[in-house]
């Protein structure tokens, strides 16, 4: 997690065809904090969840040759971290991948990482604007670190409009 947080994120987060954002652990602490209805047990398991998170980091570009280098990058990032595959989807020029770092059981990891590429012709036809510019996306890569359920992560990605944060509720289940 190191390696993506300080090398590759570094590297792409100021380049002009890249999109970012960064949610650190500060963050996620104000969020616990929030006034919620404590006696609905949804609110205070996403409560709980969001404790444990310590960071969500995104990238994505729509630049052919940035998303060739970031989709190196981030294989060498899964290959430093010793992430393994927990699962891939494919459909047409789209594909998603999940890699994860153990963490104390089978449905918890220490990083859930994703490798979303091929988005261009979902995104070509669409209305997505970032900073008055249409983008079209190639590539979108998201690193969430913390103490990860990843029966509950859906839940998390999908509250913060994360970039192939739909594909995760297949994650949750095959757990």
């Amino acid at each position: 997690t190191v390696s993506f947080g300080q090398s590759m994120f570094d590297k792409y987060e100021d380049m002009k065809d890249v999109s970012s954002g960064v949610i650190n652990s500060k963050m996620f602490s104000m969020l616990a904090t929030i006034d919620i209805d404590l006696d609905d047990p949804d609110a205070q398991k996403f409560m709980e969840m969001v404790k444990k998170i310590q960071s969500v980091k995104i990238l994505s570009t729509g630049n052919s040759a940035i998303s060739a280098n970031m989709k190196a990058d981030a294989e060498g990032h899964i290959n430093k971290a010793n992430l393994s595959e927990l699962m891939r989807f494919k459909d047409g020029e789209q594909t998603v991948k999940f890699y994860v770092k153990e963490g104390k059981d089978e449905n918890h990891v220490k990083e859930l990482f994703m490798l979303i590429s091929g988005l261009k012709e979902l995104t070509k036809d669409s209305n997505i604007e970032i900073n008055g510019e249409k983008r079209e996306f190639e590539t979108v890569v998201v690193s969430i670190t913390g103490d990860i359920d990843l029966r509950e992560i859906s839940k998390i990605t999908s509250t913060m409009n994360v970039p192939g944060g739909k594909n995760l509720e297949k994650v949750g289940k095959k757990n």
